[in-house]
């Protein structure tokens, strides 16, 4: 699949977030940790198969990039870890603080991922360019 056609993944997979957060303000509390844990459960076998894409791409992978993953990785994982002591450490007096501080990290979390979507627009834009620019040397240089 060209890197293009996968915006358009990326793109459903936004939508799909957007819906799960609609749908979540009216869902059951039962429900709604339902979808918790299967939205976490996937977004930890998606680090997990970047991880293993990243592993085994080996030298065609640039050692910043794999240090990105790496960090993402390991940011999130923490990230993970907090929620779940923050979670099991549960009071009343501090829930509405508990709160504020999911809403930050949700927030933080978009802008991140709004970036790394402009990122990625960049990235494909500039691919189409480049492979332009070869199909093109590949013409002149035949002639």
């Amino acid at each position: 699949m060209a890197a293009s056609d996968d915006l358009r993944k990326l793109s459903d997979r936004a939508k799909t977030a957007e819906d799960h957060a609609a749908s979540a303000k009216t869902q059951a509390r039962a429900e709604l940790q339902k979808t918790v844990t299967d939205v976490r459960a996937s977004a930890e076998a998606g680090a997990k198969k970047l991880q293993d894409q990243t592993r085994a791409a080996g030298q065609q992978v640039s050692d910043s990039w794999n240090d990105v993953q790496q960090s993402w990785t390991a940011h999130f994982a923490k990230a993970r870890q907090d929620m779940d002591h923050r979670k099991a450490k549960f009071d009343a007096s501090n829930a509405a603080s508990e709160a504020d501080w999911a809403e930050w990290n949700a927030q933080l979390t978009i802008d991140y991922a709004y970036s790394a979507i402009e990122e990625a627009e960049y990235a494909v834009l500039d691919a189409i360019l480049a492979r332009r620019d070869a199909d093109e040397a590949a013409v002149a240089a035949s002639r």
